[in-house]
């Protein structure tokens, strides 16, 4: 399938795999991973990651 993203929930306050991930760049040009927690539907980020 692919690599899988970690990143925390802040609704469920557990790391998640983060599920339909994709790869972002922010407005200060930093990348990053979104993605959508797998328990609650809550949006989830992973800044840094690329």
């Amino acid at each position: 399938m692919g690599v899988q993203h970690e990143a925390y929930c802040l609704k469920c306050r557990t790391k998640v795999q983060a599920k339909n991930h994709q790869h972002v760049t922010l407005k200060n040009r930093k990348p990053a991973v979104m993605g959508v927690c797998p328990k609650c539907g809550t949006r989830v980020f992973r800044i840094g990651q690329g």
